[in-house]
């Protein structure tokens, strides 16, 4: 493959991937290889930092809800709060993924993070996991006080399929009475299962990190069937949504040569057609998960972006 369209200090990126094995079968040994990964990044908690763990009853049904949290040591009755969805394509990962990014937000925001660890497909399809974190959410806004927690400050953040997952617990909130959401942020969101069918997609886009195989696969155990196919939830695939009224102020981040790119902004172009308050950015010569590649000025430049719009949106 050609690669000298892609930024050059992504290129070791590129190198040192894993390759994934999205199939039934192969699956597990992703998901196990991702485990220890995260094992393997030694998780130096700072002071100012507190890390443990709670367990959430599910809204839906008697399952218990891991979740991973994040707060100012020094935490006050008002503190700003993001409901997180960590990546992984709807069929991979942990909160774990994510505990470096987590304590550096929570230490430079002073804001407490609930990472979930939602129930993944195919072995728990949809709703599972949109249950999952909307059982959290509303958990979170039932005991605000006693976690100290603001309720009219409580965004909702995910990065590819947790992106989408996000954007669908977003149009859910909308259309439920309940808790409400302050923003939405989402890094390269996967938002529309429709993209497995195009083929007008330009040769370079979607080639490495995520290709359409493997959203062909994430899709089809998201939804237990064909994507592209009748009938499928907008809470599924927030793209499939006829009306994106209401939402709230949305975030979204995606690299030119991601898969997702074309509907991101797509995406993007709707919610400010319809009302919805939109902060986008594509970055050139970036592919799905540049944002790993922490070392690199796109991945700089892209987490500068990130930090300054949830600094904003929490913080005012």
């Amino acid at each position: 493959m050609n690669q000298d369209h892609i930024d050059p200090e992504l290129l070791e990126l590129i190198a040192n991937r894993h390759a994934l094995r999205l199939s039934a079968e192969k699956i597990q040994k992703s998901r196990d290889f991702i485990v220890q990964a995260a094992k393997a990044t030694k998780t130096i908690l700072d002071p100012a930092v507190r890390l443990d763990e709670l367990h959430v009853t599910s809204r839906f049904d008697a399952s218990s809800i891991r979740v991973r949290r994040y707060q100012p040591a020094a935490i006050t009755s008002d503190t700003p709060a993001l409901l997180h969805c960590h990546a992984g394509g709807f069929v991979m990962g942990t909160p774990e993924m994510a505990d470096l990014e987590n304590i550096r937000l929570v230490k430079d925001l002073k804001c407490a993070i609930f990472s979930v660890d939602y129930r993944l497909a195919p072995e728990h399809p949809y709703p599972a996991a949109l249950h999952d974190i909307y059982s959290v959410l509303s958990w979170m806004h039932d005991n605000a006080e006693t976690l100290k927690i603001d309720q009219a400050r409580i965004g909702i953040k995910g990065e590819s399929g947790g992106g989408g997952i996000a954007a669908g617990v977003a149009l859910f909130v909308r259309d439920t009475p309940g808790p409400k959401l302050a923003f939405q942020h989402l890094i390269y969101p996967m938002l529309d299962d429709r993209t497995v069918l195009r083929t007008d997609i330009h040769e370079h886009i979607g080639q490495v990190m995520w290709t359409n195989e493997h959203n062909r696969f994430g899709w089809y155990s998201l939804l237990g069937k064909e994507p592209g196919s009748a009938e499928v939830s907008p809470y599924a695939a927030a793209a499939r949504a006829p009306d994106l009224r209401g939402l709230p102020p949305t975030f979204i981040s995606v690299g030119a040569l991601d898969l997702f790119c074309e509907e991101n902004i797509a995406y993007a172009q709707r919610l400010l057609t319809q009302g919805v308050p939109v902060e986008l950015h594509v970055y050139p010569r970036a592919f799905h998960g540049f944002r790993n590649a922490t070392n690199s000025r796109v991945a700089k430049q892209a987490a500068q972006d990130s930090l300054a719009a949830l600094r904003r949106s929490l913080c005012g």
